[in-house]
Formats: structure tokens, sequence, C-alpha cells
């Protein structure tokens, strides 16, 4: 039997079949997506004694649970590849208005060669500080930085996608004309990490402009597909997803700070969605970023469980074990006594209203617990899963404040 992968009219007939049986199930209120299984599946995560969390009684010095929690979550990630210089290779240079603009690789690993912009304010008294901005996910592979950067002739399925989850703005340029020296990768299985194959047509190998929306459309539901085969691969050399990618976002970090355009001890961080949780994470794991801003990727894992990880919890997001040991909003801790904002939307169907909410009041606590409350703002806009003009208002205000 050959892989031919699926036609776009048996995709959608999967999708409605498994979305009638999950009704079926669910229509009582109990089992969700699981349905029969979900009773003993909600059961293990309400057990979780969230052995690490910051918020029990015998966390009392932030610094040594810092260096505890922080080993743990790199154990659990699977994945610290040799160190390897970056070998930077500059693809293109150019003028923009008020910016300049570096398209570049350079090496996180010994293995991936990582293509990057960077975006240079003009006439500002160097060294300025630096933003690490991380992409979506949005179920849109075929672009990964060109979603958050201005590009020269944006195909229009990429301009449509920007206009929903941006509302139109290349946030890279509303980042460098603050005076910011920007940098964003294409993460791992998007853009020009994307997942090809030899026998696919030029125009999805060149990412042609004469491709129609609905051949981009086709190739974006092949690679959401195909995410379990790569995160299964990954699993079988050894490795996580969310390893490769959080490795990745650090040395990205690690290269932005050796630049001399660059202040390394006034860096941050900002995404939506996927790169929210990159952002959160990045923010969590490398202790030079000053301050963090996690658009819309904010849960309690066991809120999750019901009906809410079949478009939240890929394997490109989860941790093998993490909720033994801590939940997401208790991980906050380690980005303490540094800045932190998380911006969710109430109209964000993703995640659970009550678990955003909880999850704002425990990023509270933890930071109370720092000492820091002030360092921390939670904010639920009456807003769908976007990073609409408010948010990034408010978000460049944060930023500004810390760095």
């Amino acid at each position: 039997m050959t892989n031919r992968g699926l036609t776009r009219r048996e995709w959608s007939a999967g999708l409605a079949a498994a979305a009638g049986a999950g009704q079926a199930l669910g229509q009582s209120g109990k089992g969700g997506d699981l349905g029969s299984l979900y009773p003993p599946v909600q059961a293990i995560a309400d057990a979780s004694q969230r052995e690490l969390s910051y918020l029990r009684p015998e966390f009392k010095d932030l610094q040594a649970w810092q260096k505890r929690a922080r080993g743990k979550l790199f154990e659990l990630l699977q994945y610290q590849p040799p160190q390897a210089a970056p070998e930077v290779q500059v693809i293109s240079r150019r003028q923009r208005e008020g910016y300049t603009e570096e398209q570049i690789t350079f090496k996180t690993t010994p293995w991936f060669r990582v293509p990057a912009h960077v975006l240079i304010p003009n006439g500002a008294k160097q060294p300025r500080p630096g933003i690490v901005l991380l992409h979506d996910h949005g179920g849109f592979y075929m672009w990964g930085r060109e979603k958050v950067m201005a590009t020269d002739n944006e195909h229009p399925a990429l301009k449509k996608f920007k206009e929903r989850a941006y509302h139109g703005r290349s946030i890279g340029t509303e980042l460098v004309r603050q005076g910011y020296v920007v940098i964003s990768i294409d993460m791992f299985y998007w853009g020009e990490r994307r997942r090809l194959l030899p026998e696919d047509p030029a125009m999805w190998r060149e990412r042609s402009a004469e491709m129609t929306e609905q051949q981009v459309n086709e190739f974006n539901q092949r690679a959401s597909l195909n995410e379990q085969l790569t995160a299964r691969s990954l699993i079988t050399a050894g490795a996580t997803w969310p390893g490769v990618m959080l490795w990745d976002d650090i040395r990205t970090l690690d290269y932005l700070a050796s630049r001399p355009e660059v202040d390394a001890k006034r860096l941050g961080c900002v995404g939506l969605s996927v790169g929210g949780y990159r952002s959160f994470m990045l923010a969590a794991l490398a202790p030079r970023i000053k301050v963090g801003v996690d658009v819309c990727w904010m849960t309690t894992f066991a809120a999750q469980v019901e009906r809410h990880v079949i478009h939240t919890m890929g394997l490109a997001f989860i941790v093998p074990g993490m909720y033994r040991y801590f939940d997401m909003p208790e991980f906050s801790a380690a980005v303490a006594p540094r800045a932190l904002m998380v911006i969710m939307g109430a109209k964000d169907f993703l995640f659970p209203l009550p678990a955003m909410k909880e999850s704002a009041s425990r990023i509270e606590q933890c930071y109370r617990k720092a000492g820091v409350p002030e360092r921390q703002l939670c904010r639920i806009y009456d807003a769908p899963h976007e990073f609409n003009p408010q948010m990034q208002a408010d978000a460049w205000e944060w930023l500004g404040r810390w760095i």
C-alpha cells in the first residue's frame, strides 16, 4: 500500500466524522473529545502533585528553586546538542525605510543552519536593546518569519493570514521603528525549514507567486497531517520537538546578544500563539532575557484534557512529564524577578476561560511570593486568538518599561 496522503475531500470528511463522534460521546457534557477514556485520563491529571511548583510551601529560596526547575525542564526536553559556532552567512542586506534589513543564516547546532531576518534601526545611538520575535503556528506552514516581518510582493494568502492574526501589521517593522534590533527565525517545520518531498511540485518548493490560495492551503493541510510523523521521528531519534524548538530560540538569543549593535543587558522576547509559548519558555530558561511577552498561549494543563488538547497541546508543545513537576503558569517563577506580560483573549476558544483566569491568578501568586508582584501583568481582552492593535500597543509599552 502506498502512503498517498489524503485528498481534501477525505480530510474534510474525516474531520466531520471525528466531530460527529465527539459530539455523540460528549452530549452529556462528560468525556469531550476522549469519550469513555476521559475519566481515567482526567484522574491522572488531577492526581498530579506538581512536586516542583514554586507555590509549594517548601520552596522559599527563589534562586535555588530556579536552578532546580530549569535543570528539570532541560532534562525533560531530552535535547542538549553540542555547542556550535554560529558561522553566520549574510544572504542579503538592504536599506528599508528607517532601518537596515539583513537576511542571514546561522548555526544553532552542528546539524541545523537556521534562516533569519535581522532588523537594525537607522541613526540610533548604539548599542540598542534587542528583541527576539517569535512567529506563530496558525496551521500555516508555508511561511515562518515572514508572518511577522515585512517582505516584498507578499503572497495574497500570507497577507490574508497577517490580517487575521496581526490585523495586517508586520510587527517586526513596528518594533524596529521603536529603536529595537529585532531578530526572527523560521521555526523548525515552518518557512524555509518546512517539510518538502522530492516529488513536490515546483510551486511548493519555490513558494511561487503563481500559487493559488487553494494550493497554499493544500500544502498547509498536508503539513498539519504530518506533524505527528515529524514529532514521532524526533522522539525516535532521542529528542523532543519542544527541545529542538526551544534550543533554536535560546541560541538565537545568544547570537542576537553577540551583535555589536545590541546591548546584551537589554533583551526581550515576544510572540503570538506558539510564539507566545516560545516567548514564555525562552524568558523562563534564559536569564539574560529581561522582559517577555506571551500572547495567547497560557492555560492550566489539566483544564485542557476534556476538550482543548486537539488544537493546543500538539507534540510541538508537549514536554513529556512536565505536569508531574509544575503547571505552565507556575513555571513563570523561573522568569521572576524579571518582567513578564501574559496577554489572553476571552474569545480564544483554544483555552477555557476559567483556566486563563486561574493561570493569571497563579502567575500573580508566584510573583508575589518572589516579592515582585508589580513585574508581572496578565490581561484578558475581549478578543479571539490574535495579536490585535490594542494588545500590540500594551505589549510595546510593557517592553519599553523594562528595557
